[in-house]
């Protein structure tokens, strides 16, 4: 059978065409062949690499129809660089888990906040490739790499934290955090990964202590509650407080400006009689000795008897206020009877 398929294709080349010819005609359709097994195609969202001999030159390959040598010479990699590539740390979901199931992982989650209290943390990294040669030559396994660093970083970072800032208000700082030191972790080992996120995805107690830490929290938001309202009752009664001592200290300013402006009054008044009184100290005498016997004498029933019409010593007089306060008496008391005996 070799025979007869030797001869026919002896017969279907030119004549005078046979021997060393032939053998050299063979020789160049291998290498032919073997050449075109170079061509390749990078897709547009990979990037070409390739190797002659084992050797990167350094310069990945664009999009599109590309050339390099056949193996055994050389060897091309095509990685996708722009698919987001996502590492959970701390459980495993469905398409990831190898039981088919979503789980938790404790070995991974449980972590030790600052505070030392024990916190569960599952999280997810997102990356993609931004260098294909330092991430398929520089690391074994880059994948692994980002993993065991991403859970490293997150430890130290909760290892500065305390439980009720990771719980509340802190996780968006927790996740920038872990993205900028885990992104420098990577540049450290040359692992041509850019870091795009990362997410926390549950952030809680672990599971044996949850009902006594939702207790925690609850006291604590009653703690919260109480401060507010007493606040909130602070806010009501200091400035009620100030504005009453502020008027009480209005009131005793103006009763001492009122103290202050008699005093200098009388003292003006007193300076003023005295000057009178040095001018002219007879007149000045009789002065004040009416006006003295006038306070005196303003509420006092008077009896004046005239000397000069006949008066002297004590003399009949009629009383004429007593009686007046008689006659009031009586009446008075008249007016109670009549209006006993009408009842």
């Amino acid at each position: 059978m070799l025979r007869r398929q030797q001869q026919r294709f002896k017969g279907m080349l030119p004549s005078g065409f046979g021997g060393p010819k032939l053998i050299i005609l063979g020789v160049l359709i291998l290498l032919g062949l073997w050449a075109a097994n170079g061509f390749y195609r990078v897709q547009p969202n990979q990037q070409g690499i390739e190797l002659v001999l084992g050797k990167y030159d350094g310069i990945p390959k664009e999009p599109g129809l590309q050339w390099n040598w056949p193996a055994p010479i050389g060897e091309v990699f095509r990685p996708d660089v722009t698919r987001e590539n996502r590492i959970e740390v701390g459980f495993r979901s469905g398409a990831d888990s190898r039981s088919g199931s979503g789980r938790d992982v404790p070995e991974e989650s449980m972590m030790i906040t600052g505070d030392e209290n024990i916190i569960d943390i599952d999280f997810v990294v997102f990356w993609i490739i931004r260098s294909p040669g330092d991430f398929l030559f520089n690391l074994q396994n880059p994948e692994q790499t980002v993993k065991v660093s991403a859970e490293a970083v997150m430890r130290d970072i909760i290892g500065n934290t305390r439980i009720q800032d990771a719980l509340t208000e802190r996780r968006g700082q927790i996740q920038v955090a872990a993205q900028q030191q885990l992104q420098a972790l990577v540049d450290e080992y040359g692992a041509g990964i850019e870091i795009r996120s990362v997410q926390l995805d549950q952030v809680d107690p672990p599971t044996q202590v949850i009902d006594a830490f939702n207790e925690v929290q609850r006291a604590r938001q009653d703690l919260e509650r109480l401060k507010n309202e007493a606040e909130a009752y602070r806010n009501d009664v200091v400035p009620r407080a100030r504005g009453e001592a502020a008027q009480l200290i209005e009131g005793a300013d103006a009763y001492r400006q009122e103290v202050v402006n008699r005093a200098q009054g009388d003292a003006n008044r007193f300076n003023s009689v005295y000057e009178a009184y040095v001018q002219a100290k007879d007149v000045t005498t009789k002065r004040i000795y009416l006006e003295t016997l006038e306070d005196i004498l303003a509420n006092v029933n008077k009896v004046i008897i005239d000397e000069e019409s006949g008066g002297s010593g004590v003399v009949p007089y009629l009383p004429l206020p007593e009686v007046q306060n008689r006659l009031n008496r009586n009446r008075s008391t008249g007016a109670s009877s009549t209006q006993q005996g009408g009842n």
